[in-house]
């Protein structure tokens, strides 16, 4: 405990959470492992700023739990909703229409 010269307690002003504590740390080739995919693959995303990851010392690449299942997320394809009846063919503007020839029929 510290004591200022007008004998005032000095409290830490930090609220750490202790669920905070519990993260597991990833070497790369230990976090390819676990997600099942390649080191290098996971290293090319964390150096060009797609993936999550700490660096130690010298650029040391590391992964936390939090990260990893970041990753997984952000690469989670999930399915297209069903397209409805209602608008299928009915209206030719809802169509998709790629390219300048589509755009043309669509504009005149």
């Amino acid at each position: 405990m510290l004591f200022g010269e007008d004998s005032h307690e000095v409290t830490n002003t930090y609220d750490i959470d202790r669920t905070d504590m519990d993260l597991e740390f990833f070497e790369p080739a230990e976090a390819a492992a676990l997600m099942r995919c390649s080191e290098g693959w996971l290293r090319d995303g964390a150096a060009a700023g797609r993936f999550p990851h700490a660096c130690w010392g010298k650029g040391k690449i590391v992964f936390t739990s939090e990260h990893i299942a970041e990753i997984a997320r952000l690469n989670e394809i999930l399915p297209a909703s069903p397209p409805s009846t209602a608008a299928h063919g009915a209206n030719p503007t809802s169509a998709r229409l790629i390219g300048t020839r589509a755009h043309n029929r669509l504009v005149s």
